[in-house]
């Protein structure tokens, strides 16, 4: 195994936490080295911590985040070496990851080999607004909430709208992650501001809930106007892979965006109809009686299986490696629901084209 590591042409303030202004680039580029083939084929990924396999360090990343994951899957798929590159950047909003990410760094989805874009976005703008509402005393103001949603959307429409601009004309496929709850058990308690109309506290985990299957519908129905797949994140970390609640549906999957539904219809779903559904993704329940944690003690980031590399305040990794797993059953690597970004980066791979 090969790895060269590539210096930042300058270091970086110094990196607090997810939710704090300061921003961390976190590039990687890692090759899935298929024995007996040389054709090679990228799948561009652009994104903030999510994507970047964020794991606390300003030094080093997971190098099985989820771009990565569905670059195994692809390469098994495809007989191929998949180049999973990573242009990422920790802590930032939706504007940031547009701005100097997709649009400054749209050279990697233009290259010949390119078949697949994907990106993720908006889980900062939700983070910033959810603690600057947690710090609020005397009257809630809701607006950080709406000004969050409005941001988001704003800039998913510009992503999606520059990505079918500017990707390579053969790219093959193009999808969006949508947002998971981390802290969504932390939440569930009352506010230290009180609502204007009742004078009374709020449950966090009421108000906050509501947003977010605003901003995840949003991201899935832009991803179907504009030709781009959802990979629906919040179902497969939220909802239990058995019938808990006896309706007769697997709860992850009645949790899913159902394409071509109306806004309504899905944030009633997710709020009202299934709430009792949702678990804390720290508990992702695979079966009755197995679970397993998505989530790091952060509280915020997902787990994942393996080694690092460089990706920070030093430099990002180049490198070559061969695939952990060589085919699938069902499409299915043997962890795929037993860590964060094992699962994140098997539900992008369920939209791979059969041939790139």
């Amino acid at each position: 195994m090969k790895q060269r590591v590539i210096l930042l042409a300058s270091l970086l303030l110094a990196f607090g936490s997810e939710v704090a202004a300061s921003t961390l680039n976190q590039n990687v580029s890692w090759t899935i080295d298929r024995a007996g083939t040389t054709t090679k084929y990228r799948l561009v990924a652009y994104g903030d911590s999510i994507y970047a396999g964020y794991n606390g360090s300003t030094s080093n990343a997971a190098k099985y985040s989820a771009p990565t994951v569905d670059a195994e899957y692809l390469s098994a798929l495809w007989n191929a070496d998949i180049e999973s590159v990573r242009r990422t950047k920790s802590g930032a909003v939706a504007k940031d990851v547009y701005d100097n990410k997709i649009v400054a760094e749209k050279s990697y989805m233009q290259t010949s080999n390119t078949r697949i874009v994907t990106f993720e976005m908006c889980g900062n703008d939700g983070l910033q607004a959810r603690t600057a509402f947690k710090k609020q005393t005397g009257t809630c103001d809701y607006s950080v909430l709406t000004t969050a949603e409005t941001n988001c959307k704003t800039y998913l429409v510009k992503a999606m709208d520059f990505i079918n601009a500017n990707a390579y004309s053969g790219t093959r496929l193009k999808v969006i992650s949508n947002l998971h709850y981390p802290g969504y058990t932390a939440d569930n308690v009352q506010s230290s501001c009180r609502d204007a109309a009742t004078g009374a506290t709020v449950k966090m985990q009421d108000k906050f809930l509501p947003s977010l299957a605003r901003l995840n519908y949003w991201m899935c129905e832009y991803a179907r106007q504009k030709g781009f797949q959802c990979a629906d994140n919040f179902a497969q970390y939220m909802g239990a892979d058995y019938d808990r609640n006896g309706d007769g549906q697997i709860d992850s999957a009645a949790l899913r965006h159902v394409s071509g539904e109306s806004e309504s219809s899905y944030v009633n779903r997710i709020v009202t109809t299934l709430r009792s559904t949702i678990i804390d993704s720290n508990t992702h329940f695979v079966s009755a009686g197995s679970s397993y944690d998505y989530i790091q003690s952060d509280d915020t980031h997902p787990t994942y299986n393996g080694a690092t590399v460089s990706a920070g305040l030093w430099g990002g990794t180049t490198g070559t490696g061969a695939p952990r797993y060589t085919s699938f059953t069902a499409g299915k690597n043997p962890i795929w629901n037993q860590y964060g970004h094992e699962r994140m980066g098997w539900a992008v791979s369920t939209y791979n084209p059969s041939a790139p």
